[in-house]
């Protein structure tokens, strides 16, 4: 070892270091590979539509027609084995009658597709949803979900066969005839306050019924015979079952005893309007009535003497020139309420300045119903001038409980012309139902008429200034004297669209509302009258020619109230 040369030292220490710099680098670290993606884990819904509208659940979207596509999209592709569970499809409005759909997918399975199968029920309301159990292709769930209720628009197809106007206006009036012949009190012959009422009868009501009677017999409904047999039972019913309150009639009676039922905690006893629908029907029957036969004659008695025996001077509360409402036996005049116009009780004044026996001087109506001129408007409504009442009108009945016999044409005083009354206030109901400043759906120039009727939440007198968004069919119907173009126009679109909704056993129900999805299931005494009688007013005039050629009538309205009109 002694004799290692320096050169041998120096081949080492290049070997010592060239073997240690390899060393180095087969100790770098490997370079770090690239990540294999982490599959997706959201499976969201991104898009619903219905036909071409977004929904996403926040409210009912209305209007929607009668075979509609719904369409979602979605983030990833759907299991279709785990779709039945989750989607739920079914209408609210009818839970009994199922939705007849099919599904289709597109887009690689993330766009599903349902759509009916046949026609949907018009204006029923439905409800679509997809519940989180709906996973993708690769076991996610759904994320969020999907919620949809929406309304079915009106069919404008024809529920019935279309006919001539005038066979449209008799199927109406026969139809609506029904409810006053066949549904009223088989001891009495009186109209049932509303149709399922069990003993409650309605005396102003069945006074329209007298009136509709008389147009069942001249259409032949009903033989004259039979027309007279009915009267005759309501006139002797009357006469010996019914109690008088100084000669008035209360409200409601039992329909099978006659007995009184309370219209009101304190309205117990007479009532002088109501009484007065009741006589004006009466009277028409005596004028219809009128042949030399000993039953016709004697109903004609009967008659006068139920008419004269009102004591309307009573009505005057001590003397004062107004006529009150109400009188009781146990309460008086606590009621206290006057019959002040403009309203639905012109009638009133007309029977009681015509009174043979107790005739109020025009002093009364002077100051009670006109308020020395205070019921006179004079403003305008779109467009329309209205001579008298409050605004707008008030509801529809004003111009048809009193013009039921009274003729309003050519019939005018110092305050009005009454056509131009009764058509302004018409017209102006019309349109508002037109311009809908609510905005409630299904108003249109062949949904209109506002009056007073069953609402969703109970009964009221709808107008302009209380528009409740409910539809009654008589407001329309019975204006056909003063808007023959648009209450024909609705009278059609009440028959033919919604007909196999609204039109049923006793003609049109009482009242509906498209806006708050709700058909009434009653009918009403005081609006089923008036459709009868002022179609007929407006085909023939047989009650305005009838109540207006009572001689009585004749001398109260031109001789003591001072109208005026070609009739008179």
């Amino acid at each position: 070892m002694k004799f290692i040369t320096s050169a041998t030292i120096l081949l080492v220490t290049v070997l010592f270091f060239f073997f240690a710099s390899c060393k180095k680098k087969s100790a770098d670290p490997t370079p770090t590979p690239t990540p294999t993606p982490t599959p997706q884990t959201s499976f969201t819904i991104t898009r619903q539509i219905i036909n071409s509208e977004i929904f996403n659940g926040t409210k009912t979207l209305r209007d929607i027609n009668l075979l509609p596509v719904i369409q979602l999209s979605f983030t990833q592709k759907i299991d279709r084995t785990t779709l039945s569970t989750a989607l739920s499809y079914y209408n609210k409005t009818q839970p009994s009658v199922a939705v007849d759909y099919s599904v289709t997918y597109s887009n690689n399975d993330s766009v599903l597709i349902v759509t009916t199968n046949s026609k949907l029920p018009y204006l029923n309301e439905f409800a679509f949803s997809l519940a989180s159990s709906l996973k993708s292709t690769t076991g996610n769930v759904l994320t969020n979900s999907s919620d949809l209720n929406y309304i079915t628009a009106i069919d404008s197809s024809r529920k019935f066969p279309v006919i001539s106007d005038d066979s449209l206006l008799t199927v109406v009036q026969k139809q609506t005839f029904k409810y006053f012949w066949d549904n009223a009190f088989a001891a009495s012959g009186l109209a049932r306050e509303r149709h399922t009422a069990t003993t409650t009868a309605a005396i102003g009501g069945s006074g329209f019924g007298v009136m509709a009677i008389i147009v069942g017999a001249s259409r032949n409904f009903v033989t004259r015979a039979q027309a007279f047999s009915r009267i005759q039972t309501i006139v002797g019913f009357l006469k010996n079952n019914v109690p008088k309150f100084h000669g008035a009639f209360p409200h409601w009676v039992n329909g099978q005893t006659g007995a009184v039922i309370p219209f009101g905690t304190k309205d117990d006893g007479g009532d002088i309007v109501e009484t007065s629908y009741m006589m004006q029907g009466l009277l028409c029957a005596r004028q219809f009535f009128n042949s030399a036969n000993a039953e016709e004659v004697q109903l004609r008695d009967d008659i006068n003497s139920l008419y004269q025996a009102v004591e309307w001077t009573w009505y005057r509360q001590n003397g004062q020139n107004l006529l009150y409402w109400n009188w009781s036996p146990n309460y008086g005049w606590d009621v206290n309420v006057g019959v002040h116009g403009w309203n639905e009780a012109l009638i009133t004044y007309v029977l009681a300045a015509s009174s043979p026996t107790y005739p109020i001087p025009v002093s009364v109506y002077n100051n009670g119903w006109t308020g020395n001129g205070g019921f006179q408007n004079g403003n305008t409504y779109y467009g329309i001038k209205l001579p008298l009442g409050g605004a707008y009108g008030g509801p529809l009945f004003f111009a048809h409980y009193s013009f039921l016999g009274i003729n309003p044409n050519g019939l005018s005083d110092s305050y009005t012309n009454y056509l131009t009354q009764n058509t302004a206030h018409s017209k102006i109901n019309y349109q508002f139902c037109v311009i809908n400043p609510n905005s409630y759906y299904g108003y249109s120039d062949s949904c209109w008429g506002l009056t007073a009727c069953d609402v969703p939440e109970g009964y009221t007198a709808c107008s302009p200034t209380n528009d409740r968004a409910t539809i009654a069919p008589t407001a329309a119907i019975s204006s056909l004297p003063y808007t023959p173009v648009e209450s024909m126009k609705a009278l059609k679109f009440f028959y033919y669209v919604l007909g196999d909704r609204i039109f049923k056993e006793y003609g049109f129900i009482d009242a509906f509302s498209l806006h708050k999805f709700w058909y009434d299931n009653a009918y009403l005494a005081i609006d089923q009258g008036p459709e009868i009688i002022m179609i007929e007013n407006y085909r023939t005039q047989l009650l305005w020619n009838l109540f207006t050629s009572c001689p009585e009538v004749k001398n109260g309205m031109k001789n003591v109230l001072g109208f005026s009109a070609p009739y008179l």
